[in-house]
């Protein structure tokens, strides 16, 4: 009770780990995203298939997969091989990979079709959003140069996100 207050200490700060934690943090707000709007059962084990899976993505994952699975309720974790064709999946998106769960008995066409229409028009918004602020003169004028830069990064991580979810609709509807 008499001792000092912790100080932080910058040199035990580490950033690595910090994103690794992110990773986990969004990987399992999708797998719950998906099971909530697909009305999984949370105790329901389900099988995810991994896409677009960079080095880091599979190291983050050979990290934390025990944790993954029971946290997740996960049967098993798989990432797509090269040139491998996703399975018919409700899809939710960690950066740049798609973590995807097999639809074959689990999910309803429909339900998903409606939830990727969702997500889209979201991110339709977040591009309009984001692009009218880039397209007024003034906040281009005012903003220091990092604000902007921040900006069209968001703009063109929305728009990549964007394309890949049309794509997933475009194929789910084919069926």
């Amino acid at each position: 009770m008499l001792q000092p207050w912790p100080e932080f200490n910058p040199e035990r700060l580490d950033e690595a780990a910090e994103q690794d934690i992110e990773w986990v943090k969004a990987f399992m707000l999708g797998i719950r995203q998906i099971r909530g709007e697909m009305n999984i059962s949370m105790a329901k084990r389900i099988d995810v298939v991994l896409g677009n899976a960079s080095e880091t993505d599979r190291r983050r994952l050979a990290d934390n997969e025990p944790l993954l699975k029971k946290l997740a309720k996960l049967e098993s974790v798989r990432i797509l091989g090269a040139g491998e064709d996703a399975p018919l999946s409700a899809t939710a998106l960690v950066g740049d990979m798609q973590v995807l769960v097999p639809m074959a008995g689990l999910i309803d066409k429909d339900a998903e079709l409606a939830r990727l229409d969702k997500e889209i028009a979201r991110l339709d918004g977040e591009v309009k959003r984001v692009g009218g602020k880039l397209g007024n003169a003034g906040f281009v004028d005012k903003a220091p140069a990092e604000v902007i830069e921040k900006e069209r990064a968001k703009l063109a991580e929305a728009e990549q996100a964007k394309a890949r979810l049309v794509e997933q609709r475009e194929r789910i509807a084919g069926l």
